[in-house]
């Protein structure tokens, strides 16, 4: 399975993705500076503490890395599936559910490190400006980063799973808009107008769209060895 996934990461050269995961982790962590500098220089607050900081952060980076996986899926799947290229693929002597397993699992995979590598970022580059220009009230002594931590990795599990779910509206009708829209759509939908009283704050959710997105997956891999390649 290893080789079938460095076979795909070789075949498709995401070098755009980590390029990509760069720079939208530093255009959170300065969202999230800008917008607490701008509500103290107005005498206000936007966050109540860096408890909250960790909440919204953590989703911002989660909704931009399931629009993220989606793009991997269009990328990875869908399109092979659009232009044809996908017979060749079955040609080879190796069943179609490892292929599609190893192209699901490099999605799963990459935006779930992202996800933690994303988050550890904004968290850190942000506890270091605060400590200097002290944008939220509270200092690092008072943090739990165990318990962080945890959080941290649960919720960017779900949510690794969740970013799954556009595969389902891609491979309807084999389309890159559909399965890019219906990232959004999720997002929207989990994220609401403010992050922290999201439903994506509360983990039961995102888990029960994890499952939902390992059942598309699995219900793919069932299908593909009598999929309709026209």
């Amino acid at each position: 399975m290893w080789k079938l996934m460095k076979l795909e990461l070789q075949k498709h050269r995401l070098r755009w993705y980590p390029a990509g995961a760069a720079i939208a982790s530093v255009l959170i962590v300065l969202l999230i500076c800008m917008i607490c500098y701008v509500e103290k220089a107005e005498g206000g607050s936007a966050l109540s503490g860096l408890e909250e900081m960790f909440i919204i952060g953590g989703s911002l980076v989660r909704a931009t890395f399931i629009v993220f996986a989606a793009v991997l899926i269009s990328k990875l799947i869908i399109e092979e599936y659009k232009s044809k290229t996908v017979q060749v693929l079955f040609m080879y002597p190796i069943s179609r559910r490892k292929l599609m397993a190893a192209k699901l699992l490099i999605v799963f995979g990459l935006t779930l490190v992202t996800m933690v590598l994303s988050s550890l970022f904004v968290y850190i580059v942000f506890l270091a400006v605060n400590h200097y220009l002290q944008l939220l009230p509270g200092s690092i002594d008072e943090i739990n980063f165990g318990e962080q931590l945890i959080s941290l990795t649960a919720f960017s599990v779900a949510a690794a799973g969740t970013s799954l779910v556009p595969l389902y509206m891609g491979m309807r009708n084999h389309s890159v808009p559909a399965t890019i829209v219906s990232s959004f759509v999720i997002v929207a939908v989990i994220s609401g107008h403010n992050p922290a009283y999201s439903i994506a704050s509360i983990i039961y959710i995102p888990a029960a769209l994890a499952i939902v997105g390992i059942a598309v997956a699995w219900r793919s891999l069932r299908n593909i060895e009598r999929a309709d390649l026209h």
